[in-house]
């Protein structure tokens, strides 16, 4: 399922929940405040303070992603990622922590390419893949 409208304007404005493991298993899950679709299948997010997720997606880049605003966009985005310290991704992850008001200084920009949707909506369909 590609991302539409609707989907791409709650990611653009609200915080996300990613969840990640470790190459054992281990998961973690963190809030996520820059986390940006690029297009209907992309969507980088700014390594501002990730300390186990970034272990985790070094070792094990499998991702899975949740907006805070379920409610709105009742669906949990799967993908696999790269990470970037360098270059065109990790220069506009740099520009969104200067315009913050807290002047982050991101170490790193992730991009999550999404390869699978599921509905999170309650009900019978809840976690049903989504075509």
């Amino acid at each position: 399922m590609k991302l539409s409208g609707d989907v791409l304007d709650v990611l653009r404005d609200g915080l996300v929940f990613v969840a990640t493991s470790s190459s054992s298993g281990v998961p973690n899950v963190v809030p996520i405040g820059f986390a940006r679709p690029l297009d209907d299948e992309t969507i980088l997010i700014a390594d501002n303070f990730m300390d186990k997720t970034r272990k985790n997606l070094e070792e094990n880049p499998e991702i899975a992603l949740i907006p805070k605003e379920a409610a709105k966009c009742p669906y949990q985005f799967k993908g696999t990622v790269q990470i970037f310290t360098s270059g065109k991704y990790f220069d506009e992850v740099t520009e969104w922590g200067e315009n913050a008001m807290t002047k982050l200084k991101p170490k790193a920009a992730i991009l999550m390419k999404i390869q699978e949707t599921y509905t999170v909506k309650p009900g019978p369909e809840a976690g049903k893949k989504l075509e």
